[in-house]
């Protein structure tokens, strides 16, 4: 186990040795979710006027909703990562020294995770500096960026299952285009699932986004309901196991092919 965390170590550095070499990537990641917070925010704010919305203000609603789209668009693209590993011979190099393989399916997922936090930090002091408010204290922000990590960690796991089965970048780009938008909207990252039609709010509640918003809005209420927050990460937390399994077998198949 301590070599594995070791060698995970120093494969994640060199994953982020790379990804600071690229300023214009690092400011992308930076100034995407500014837009999505801004642009959604002043496009649907007049929302919360609808009956059965439930008031308040949707700077605060549509906090989690950006975090939630994020996490996932993200971590989408982490499969670009196993293919360019792949394609420029360096992941077949690594397979003839001594790293622990773990280490490096660990370090695409620690990687994309660390970038996913940074931008979740982001959007918070954006979003505290807009003027939203974020009654659940420390504890409802902790539980934010779990969530969020927790759903990224499911989506860059799929994502590297798909780079190492189709090794195509056209796979992953039509995958990606073809879910993103369908598991934002199926959620209730910015409508009230109360307004959403019956048929919307019942793929909601097997929605991996939804149950993010779910334990993220629970937990940043004043008066926290961690009964939702514990089994919304719960299901998360289960998600994420299964979809680092099935990564880590994918890779193991990789392995016996090369």
């Amino acid at each position: 186990m301590t070599t594995l965390v070791t060698h995970t170590y120093w494969m994640t550095n060199r994953r982020l040795q790379v990804l600071i070499k690229q300023p214009a990537f690092v400011v992308i990641l930076l100034v995407q979710p500014a837009i999505w917070l801004f642009l959604f925010g002043n496009l649907f704010r007049r929302v919360v006027e609808l009956p059965g919305f439930g008031g308040g203000s949707y700077l605060d609603y549509i906090v989690p909703g950006v975090v939630a789209m994020t996490a996932v668009s993200s971590n989408m693209w982490s499969g670009m990562g196993v293919l360019e590993e792949i394609e420029r011979g360096t992941m077949n190099r690594l397979l003839t020294t001594p790293v622990a393989r773990g280490a490096i399916m660990n370090a695409l997922t620690v990687e994309q995770a660390l970038s996913t936090a940074v931008q979740v930090l982001a959007i918070i002091l954006l979003g505290l500096l807009a003027g939203a408010s974020y009654p659940g204290g420390a504890a409802g922000l902790t539980v934010l960026v779990g969530s969020a990590l927790l759903l990224g960690t499911i989506f860059s796991a799929l994502s590297n299952t798909v780079g190492m089965l189709a090794r195509q970048r056209e796979t992953i780009i039509g995958i990606n285009t073809l879910l993103l938008l369908p598991l934002t909207f199926l959620s209730s990252a910015f409508m009230a699932a109360t307004l959403m039609p019956s048929w919307m709010q019942r793929i909601a509640e097997w929605n991996p986004v939804n149950w993010c918003l779910a334990a993220t809005r629970a937990a940043m209420q004043a008066s926290p309901d961690w009964g939702v927050v514990v089994s919304r990460c719960g299901w998360l937390l289960g998600l994420a196991a299964v979809t680092l399994v099935l990564a880590t077998r994918t890779f193991r198949a990789y392995q016996k092919s090369v």
